[in-house]
């Protein structure tokens, strides 16, 4: 049997402490803190860690509580831009540094950021 990578780096703990330090970072920044929900952290800390831990293998919580993910849909309100791409992704690495998972596994969640983040970019800096 093939183990998920969400069995690999550890299940919910990972992802919760993942998201966790991900939001610590995020709410710090003057560009990404505007385009997160300001008076419920915590719901928006489990909803992405329940779409995380679905995404890599884990339980189904978030479809069967929000339906599918709609991630182009649901982040079409928010300014995504290159600069704010960088800012997510510069987030995100900051919270795998803390975690350090291996580095096939660092490998892994890097390239699927990389790819989730280009996806979601809605705004074009240069077309005015």
């Amino acid at each position: 049997m093939i183990q998920s990578l969400h069995d690999a780096v550890g299940g919910e703990p990972f992802f919760r402490r993942l998201v966790h330090e991900f939001y610590e970072r995020v709410w710090a920044d003057d560009v990404l803190r505007p385009m997160y929900p300001q008076d419920d952290r915590a719901g928006a800390e489990d909803r992405f860690r329940m779409f995380l831990e679905q995404y890599w293998g884990g339980a189904q919580t978030y479809s069967e509580q929000r339906g599918h993910p709609r991630l182009r849909m649901r982040h079409a309100p928010f300014p995504v831009d290159p600069v704010a791409r960088e800012r997510w992704l510069a987030c995100m690495r900051g919270a795998l540094d803390v975690l350090d998972p291996a580095p096939l596994h660092r490998a892994e969640l890097d390239e699927y950021f990389e790819r989730a983040a280009t996806a979601m970019l809605n705004r074009n800096p240069l077309i005015r």
